[in-house]
């Protein structure tokens, strides 16, 4: 019982450390992308720039809910709602983006 246990403890422990590289990754990608986006740092980002932006974002998201927080274990209702949220946020910002870019 006790390997068991054991056994359990090390692929969750894994488990966060793979999710913490690629979290590390990507927000090494996003900041690489803002990096690249503009020359004069009072510039807005370009629109492929802020768009890599909100997608890593929404991903790094998701994999703290699921992973950080647990909700991978929890009801596809849960889930869906916390992803739905996350989503909306994301677009309610690129929509703001968008509408300042217009401006």
């Amino acid at each position: 019982m006790g390997d068991m246990t054991h056994i359990r403890s090390d692929s969750a422990t894994r488990r966060l450390l793979i999710t913490w590289a690629v979290l590390m990754g990507l927000t090494l990608i996003t900041m690489a992308s803002a990096r690249l986006g503009g020359e004069a740092r009072l510039e807005a980002l370009p629109l492929w720039s802020a768009g890599l932006l909100l997608a890593t974002t929404f991903f790094k998201a998701h994999r703290v809910l699921m992973v950080y927080l647990g909700l991978g274990a929890s009801t596809p209702a849960w889930r869906g709602a916390f992803t739905g949220l996350t989503l909306f946020t994301l677009l309610l910002v690129g929509a703001g983006y968008l509408v300042a870019q217009a401006a």
